[in-house]
């Protein structure tokens, strides 16, 4: 196993990291690549992939099958591309019109579904005086309500860009609101109606070459929403969309990549009932070892944690995180446990066959695992493990 670090600097003297499992993402986006054939897999990577590290993530993920990848801005395609990395890049969010020119300079494929954006695109290909038109993806809202053209309004802008020399509908994308909910119909109605969308299109002449709309949820649970490329996300990751997903995410064996792990930085012995963290929340039921650890709510370990019974792993057993968690360190109640200054701490990932898991911090925080990993922040340093 070799742990790649980025050049030692002053992060790295508290001793806090987010360890990633380059092998666990390859082995992930194989996976999901085969489950999704013959329709392409385009690996997501916007926000530092899911908080994984966006650079590392995506070479890994090309190397493993991966065939596109996705960001949410212009800004997140730009550092892929600084990286070296020249592979298809889709911008999920539609750009700015002031964007365009940086979106034909990186070669990016925008998402787009107004007309004042795709007027500035074709302009800044004219001006750039590229070669060949830019590629781009005509966004139908069948339901999601975010962005995107109403279904019976796409030969609109898609007639605008077809009349542009500069553009070409490479292709027709939606998304999708609750595909993380098995069997629900609303999901079989936003299908309906992209369909129809795309029956209008062809209607009047109009055949995009790539069509979308499935996440990892809908990759899982709707085949009829594969389409040409399916967007992959947090299945990248190793982790379920949803509760209700877990068991198929089990199945094609998805691994989790991350794990957060930090050292003991003091050890007190405390009497029971001695109160512990801001608000005296939490006192100790007995006679305990109290163990401070240099991890925080700035690096996204959620404050109330400690308050809804969250835990840690310390020599392969799990311990309560005692009270608010602090700005800067978190407590630990390790009862009678013989931890001492320097023992590893892992507040999400496996120890010695016990594992905490985002989904477990979301289901305790009511929340998603999304949020969880995209909120490890980025003063915790990032160490790289691949074979």
């Amino acid at each position: 196993m070799t742990i790649l670090r980025p050049e030692p600097d002053d992060r790295e003297l508290r001793p806090t990291w987010a360890e990633i499992d380059l092998d666990a993402v390859a082995h992930n986006v194989a996976r999901l690549a085969a489950a999704a054939a013959p329709a392409a897999l385009a690996a997501v990577v916007k926000a530092d992939g899911y908080g994984h590290g966006a650079v590392p993530v995506a070479r890994a993920a090309l190397a493993a099958g991966a065939r596109w990848l996705a960001v949410a801005l212009v800004e997140e395609g730009v550092e892929l591309r600084r990286a070296g990395i020249d592979a298809a890049v889709l911008v999920l969010s539609e750009p700015p019109p002031a964007a365009a020119p940086r979106v034909v300079a990186e070669r990016l494929t925008p998402v787009v579904c107004r007309v004042e954006v795709i007027d500035a695109l074709a302009k800044a290909v004219a001006d750039a005086g590229a070669p060949e038109p830019l590629g781009v993806h005509l966004k139908v809202d069948t339901g999601m309500h975010r962005i995107g053209v109403d279904p019976d309004d796409v030969l609109g802008p898609a007639r605008v860009i077809a009349q542009r020399p500069e553009l070409a509908l490479e292709g027709v994308c939606t998304h999708l609101a609750v595909a993380d909910e098995p069997g629900h119909p609303y999901t079989a109605g936003q299908l309906r109606r992209f369909d129809q969308a795309l029956d209008a299109l062809r209607r009047a002449g109009l055949r995009p070459r790539i069509t979308h709309t499935a996440n990892t949820a809908a990759l899982l649970t709707e085949p009829a929403a594969r389409g040409d490329l399916v967007r992959v996300g947090i299945g990248c990751y190793g982790i379920a969309p949803a509760p209700a997903l877990a068991d198929a995410c089990a199945d094609l064996g998805l691994r989790p990549a991350m794990a957060l792990r930090s050292r003991v930085s003091q050890v007190r012995d405390l009497p029971s009932g001695t109160p512990v963290s801001y608000g005296l929340h939490y006192r100790l039921p007995g006679p305990a070892r109290v163990a401070t650890v240099p991890v925080g709510y700035a690096d996204g370990v959620p404050r109330n944690l400690g308050l809804v019974g969250g835990e840690a792993l310390v020599r392969g057993r799990r311990v309560r995180i005692a009270g608010a968690v602090t700005m800067d360190q978190v407590m630990l109640d390790v009862g009678d446990a013989a931890v001492e200054v320097g023992d590893e701490v892992t507040l999400l990932g496996r120890q010695d066959g016990e594992e905490i898991t985002a989904a477990e911090w979301a289901g305790r925080l009511g929340t998603i695992p999304y949020e969880v990993v995209c909120g490890i922040g980025p003063r915790v340093p990032r160490r790289y493990r691949h074979r």
